[in-house]
């Protein structure tokens, strides 16, 4: 077992990582408010892979050519980067930010389900319970049928599966396959991405304030992104990851003040299920020794 203190940086850092990836998109909300999706994405990218680019000179460089292995599956997981960009960035244009993150915290749930099913790796009962429970939580924040159901909420579903795709396939990288190299390949293809789309749209002049949030984007993602790998390796996972649900939080803290919007009771209740569920589950697999 990690000493407190390691565990405690790594708490620390997650939260950090979950506070820079709600700065992200926040900006983008606001951003794509004014400037078509695609563009923003595009002109985000670009700064983003400048900054990578710095970052990889600063470090002496990057290794950037993988074995046909690795290049297959770091092709499956750029397929759920793009898929999880494209769908929760249109859900987030048209949700409140706090839902659309309610709906997120659910990901452990969907991961742990979908590496039972693919990997064969063990699940007893009481964490397919609590898988279970926790999609009921889902279906609260979600509540198809009904008079408030947004169907935009449908996309941040499909933004949700995407990402465990993604997170699958990182697992399934060779160990000395650099973080840093990982997060280029993603950056490019979801740049690629907004600039195939982008002239579908339409492209409109931007201003000094979107180029610096744009940028400000940037920033807060390649952040997030160091942040979480730094997390991961300082503390246990057991230990750090609860802290991921902090981005509910954060999510509704910063919808509040920039956007004004407040998520609903049943959707509280909803997220409150899942989180607990997320937390047993955690909980049940540290009792085992799975990480």
């Amino acid at each position: 077992m990690k000493p407190v203190s390691d565990n405690l940086r790594g708490a620390l850092l997650m939260m950090a990582a979950m506070a820079a990836f709600t700065g992200n998109d926040t900006l983008l909300k606001a951003v794509t408010a004014e400037v078509p999706l695609f563009q923003s994405i595009t002109i985000r990218g670009l700064v983003t892979l400048c900054l990578l680019a710095g970052l990889a000179w600063a470090r002496g460089g990057v290794q950037l050519r993988l074995g046909a292995s690795d290049t297959r599956i770091l092709g499956l997981r750029s397929v759920g980067e793009i898929g999880a960009t494209l769908f929760f960035l249109s859900a987030l244009q048209h949700m409140p930010l706090a839902n659309l993150s309610a709906i997120m915290q659910s990901l452990p749930l969907v991961v742990t389900l979908l590496a039972a099913l693919l990997f064969r790796e063990r699940i007893g009962w009481r964490r397919l319970t609590a898988i279970g429970v926790g999609f009921a939580g889902v279906l609260l924040i979600v509540k198809p049928g009904g008079a408030a159901f947004d169907g935009w909420a449908v996309f941040g579903l499909l933004a949700m599966g995407c990402v465990a795709l993604r997170d699958l396939a990182t697992r399934s990288l060779s160990p000395g396959v650099p973080s840093l190299a990982v997060t280029i390949y993603a950056a490019l293809a979801v740049t690629v991405l907004g600039a195939v789309l982008a002239p579908f749209q339409g492209w409109v002049a931007v201003t000094p304030s979107h180029l610096i949030a744009l940028a400000g984007a940037a920033v807060f993602l390649i952040g997030g992104y160091q942040f979480i790998i730094m997390a991961m390796r300082v503390g246990e996972v057991s230990a750090v990851t609860p802290f991921r649900y902090t981005s509910l939080l954060f999510a509704i803290a910063l919808g509040w003040i920039t956007f004004g919007q407040l998520p609903d009771a049943l959707t509280l209740v909803g997220a409150g299920i899942v989180i607990a569920s997320g937390l047993f589950m955690l909980r049940r697999q540290r009792q085992l020794g799975i990480t």
